[in-house]
């Protein structure tokens, strides 16, 4: 598919890791061509394939960043690196799309999922032009939670994640690759903060700020499984008003990137793994309470949970600017 947009100048930042790599891949695919990489100094100079051809790996530094020769910078670094290096992309004259915690929280700047709050993307045009990409979980949870929320209302919402290793990078990935089966095990490998993991907070925080629902109560519990790619969520909520399981699944089947899976399918991270949707199933009434519905999701982290939905925001503000702003 060709992009109308393929002449935007584009820059991957952590273009060697797993999400960085997949994002050349979708670039590619979605007819950018305009595009560098960039990774740490001990990556420059190596060549990493996209299209039919090669890009010769650049330092990621300062300099190189603010020279403003980039309409766009997608980054697929760690926190610090972030903070390091996103604002001069941003001074350069860049948009910034983010994948780490360093800006997710911090009022003022957007953290966007397209299909739920793609409008808050573009008001960061007006000012520093930087965006937020959410975590991998909030994603698909938000994604499956906002239409649910337009037909009923949100009340409550409890989530148990089952995360897979590439969340915590590709080394993760070749260390489950090495172990055997009967080395398997689940992990709660996350900092804790008091009674919460970091991963949880983030959880919790994340959801609210993007549904635009800073009082609901989200209680999560996230745990790392032995499963290469794909995130799962068992997800309770308690509405507002009154929605069937059968209204909910034909809510859900009108939402943008859900597919819906009636049993005997369900869905699995198997199943998610190279997909741009996410998966849902299982919807059934939660007994407990007395609006509440049960649901479980599964979704490819590195795409619609990373890399994917950063190009969905991507896409969103290059065609809001219009050209003549970005050839500076």
């Amino acid at each position: 598919m060709s992009s109308p947009l393929e002449n935007a100048r584009i820059g991957i930042v952590g273009a060697t890791g797993a999400v960085g790599t997949l994002t050349l891949r979708l670039l590619s695919e979605r007819g950018f061509k305009n595009v560098r990489a960039f990774a740490s100094s001990r990556s420059a100079g190596k060549e990493l394939p996209f299209g039919d051809g090669k890009l010769v790996v650049e330092e990621a530094t300062p300099e190189a960043l603010r020279a403003g020769d980039l309409d766009l910078c997608l980054f697929s670094v760690g926190t610090s690196r972030s903070e390091e290096l996103v604002p001069h992309a941003s001074a350069g004259g860049a948009i910034c799309i983010d994948k780490s915690s360093a800006y997710r929280l911090v009022d003022g700047y957007p953290l966007v999922v397209p299909e739920v709050n793609g409008a808050r993307a573009l008001e960061a045009l007006e000012r520093d032009r930087i965006i937020a990409n959410p975590n991998c979980c909030a994603i698909p949870l938000t994604t499956t939670l906002k239409p649910l929320h337009d037909a009923a209302g949100l009340k409550s919402v409890h989530v148990a994640t089952y995360q897979s290793v590439s969340g915590a990078g590709a080394k993760r990935m070749e260390a489950l690759r090495a172990e055997s089966p009967a080395e398997h095990n689940l992990i709660m490998d996350w900092t804790w903060e008091g009674e919460d993991s970091d991963e949880e907070s983030k959880l919790r925080q994340e959801t609210q700020k993007i549904l635009e629902l800073p009082e609901l109560p989200v209680a999560p519990t996230c745990v790392r499984v032995p499963v290469l790619v794909g995130h799962s969520e068992a997800i309770w909520i308690e509405l507002e008003d009154d929605l069937s399981p059968e209204q909910a699944a034909d809510v859900l089947r009108g939402a943008p990137s859900v597919r819906v899976l009636d049993l005997p399918e369900f869905p699995t991270p198997k199943d998610a793994a190279g997909g741009n949707e996410v998966l849902v199933g299982r919807i059934r009434c939660d007994p407990t309470v007395a609006r509440g519905l049960s649901l479980y999701l599964s979704c490819d982290n590195l795409r619609k949970g990373a890399a994917l939905n950063a190009l969905q925001i991507a896409e969103l503000v290059l065609a809001a600017e219009p050209a003549a702003s970005r050839s500076r």
